[in-house]
C-alpha cells in the first residue's frame, strides 16, 4: 500500500470516533444518560496517551399546557422549563504495559438528570430533580493477530457512584410557594465490562462490541426532609435498585486516502428503572414495595417509567493535512419516555475539528444541534399496578437542544 495513503487513513482513524463521541453522542440522550461509557482512548496506538474533554449541554424544552392532580388547574402556570443546562467531563489515562496488552484508567459522569420547573401546576409532581453520578473505571485489552489484522479482547471493572435530591410542593397552605419537600438520596455500587474488537490498521478498520453490566444500587439511604411543613428530618431508604447494562457496537473503516466512515449502535437496558419507592428506615423491606395499596409503605417515590433506549449514528471523518481534521455525524436517540415524561425522540446533527500542532498534541473542538421531538406526559400504568403521572400531566413541541466541547489529547 503506498505510505502516504496509510498515513493519510491512520490519521483520519484516529481523531474521528474520540472527537464525535466528546460531542455529539452525550447531546441529551435518553433516560439518565449523559457521558454514557466511552473506552475509545484504550485503542490508541501509542504506548501512554491521556486526554481530558468537557462537554456543555443546553437542552430547551418546555412544558405547556400543565395541570396538576385531577387534570385542574391549579393557578400555579401552565407553562415550565423541562430541562436545565449541564457539564458532561471525562479524563482518563493509558498506557501499553507490555507489547499486546494495554490498560486504561479514566473518570466520568455516565447518567444524570437536572429539572427545575420551579412553581408551575405540576409542583406537587416536582419543583426540582437533580441526579449526578461519578464513575471510576479501570479496562485493560489483550491483542493477537488474526488473519490481516489484530483480534483484541476486552475488560474491566468500574465503580459507580449515584446521588441526587428532588423537591416538590407538600403543602400549599405556607406563604410563597415555601411548604416543600425534600428527598436526598445517594448509594454505590461496581460494575464489569467485556468485549472483543478487531482491527485493520493498514485501512483503519476497526469493530467493537463492548458489554457493561448493571451495576446494583443496594444500599440507597438519604433523608426526607419536611421541615418547612413543620415535621422533621427522617432517615430513609429505597428498595435496590440497577444502573442500566449497556451493549454498544461500533465500525469504522477507511474508504478512501484521508477518509474515514463510521457508526454505532448501542442499546441501554431504561426498563429496568420504573418507580423507586422510598421508605422510612425501620421499614420492613417486604413493605417498601411501589403501589398504592395496603402492602405498599412507602412515603414518597421516584417515578421514571423508562423503556430501553436504542441509540444509532453515522458520519464521515477526513483529514486535510498532518494538522487539521474534521468530522460530521447523525445520531437517532429513541425517547425513553412512552406515556409519562418528556424524554421523546432525538435527531441531532454534530460537527467538529482536530488540530495537531505537534505530533503528539491534539486538540478538539466539536459542536452539535438536535430536535427534541414533541409529545404529551400523562398518566402510565407500571410494575404491581403502580399509575404514574396521577400529580402532573403536561404537553410539550418540538424543542432545541445545543452542545459544545472541547478536548485534549496528550500521547508519547
Amino acid at each position: 500500500m503506498n505510505i502516504l495513503r496509510l498515513k493519510a487513513l491512520l490519521g483520519a482513524g484516529c481523531f474521528s470516533l474520540a472527537l464525535i463521541g466528546s460531542a455529539m453522542h452525550p447531546a441529551h440522550a435518553g433516560g439518565l444518560e449523559r457521558g454514557g461509557y466511552d473506552i475509545d482512548l484504550l485503542f490508541d496506538p501509542s504506548p501512554f496517551a491521556t486526554e481530558a474533554e468537557a462537554t456543555f449541554v443546553m437542552p430547551d424544552r418546555k412544558y405547556k399546557n400543565a395541570r396538576g392532580p385531577g387534570g385542574l388547574d391549579l393557578g400555579f402556570g401552565t407553562t415550565a422549563d423541562g430541562a436545565e443546562d449541564y457539564w458532561v467531563p471525562r479524563i482518563g489515562a493509558k498506557v501499553q504495559v507490555v507489547q499486546g496488552i494495554d490498560c486504561m484508567v479514566d473518570y466520568s459522569q455516565p447518567w444524570g438528570a437536572h429539572t427545575a420547573p420551579g412553581v408551575w401546576n405540576g409542583a406537587f409532581s416536582n419543583m426540582e430533580t437533580d441526579i449526578k453520578s461519578d464513575n471510576y473505571a479501570a479496562t485493560c485489552s489483550y491483542k493477537m493477530d488474526a488473519g490481516k489484522g489484530q483480534l483484541r479482547f476486552i475488560g474491566g471493572v468500574f465503580y459507580q457512584k449515584v446521588y441526587g435530591f428532588k423537591e416538590s410542593l407538600v403543602s400549599p397552605l405556607v406563604p410563597d410557594f415555601g411548604g416543600t419537600g425534600r428527598v436526598d438520596l445517594t448509594s454505590n455500587g461496581w460494575g464489569w465490562r467485556a468485549g472483543v474488537a478487531y482491527e485493520i490498521p493498514d485501512i483503519a478498520l476497526r469493530a467493537s462490541l463492548v458489554y457493561n453490566s448493571k451495576v446494583k444500587l443496594d444500599n440507597i439511604s438519604g433523608t426526607l426532609d419536611l421541615t418547612n411543613v413543620g415535621g422533621v428530618v427522617l432517615p430513609i431508604y429505597g428498595s435496590t435498585q440497577y444502573m442500566p447494562d449497556v451493549v454498544e457496537l461500533k465500525l469504522q473503516s477507511g474508504i478512501a486516502p484521508g477518509w474515514l466512515a463510521f457508526g454505532s449502535i448501542k442499546w441501554v437496558n431504561w426498563s429496568v428503572l420504573q418507580s423507586v419507592p422510598i421508605c422510612v428506615v425501620g421499614t420492613p423491606a417486604a413493605l417498601c414495595v411501589t403501589g398504592d395499596d395496603a402492602h405498599s409503605a412507602q412515603v414518597t417515590s421516584l417515578d421514571l417509567m423508562y423503556r430501553d433506549g436504542w441509540t444509532v449514528s453515522g458520519g464521515i471523518g477526513h483529514k486535510f493535512n498532518d494538522q487539521w481534521s474534521a468530522a460530521g455525524q447523525l445520531s437517532w436517540d429513541r425517547g425513553t419516555s412512552h406515556g409519562y415524561g418528556s424524554q421523546t425522540d432525538t435527531w441531532t446533527f454534530g460537527g467538529g475539528v482536530a488540530y495537531t500542532p505537534k505530533p503528539n498534541i491534539e486538540v478538539r473542538l466539536a459542536g452539535a444541534v438536535g430536535v427534541m421531538t414533541s409529545g404529551h406526559s400523562g398518566t402510565v400504568a407500571g410494575e404491581n399496578g403502580y399509575v404514574a403521572g396521577t400529580d402532573a400531566s403536561y404537553d410539550f413541541g418540538n424543542d432545541l437542544v445545543t452542545a459544545i466541547s472541547g478536548g485534549i489529547k496528550i500521547k508519547f
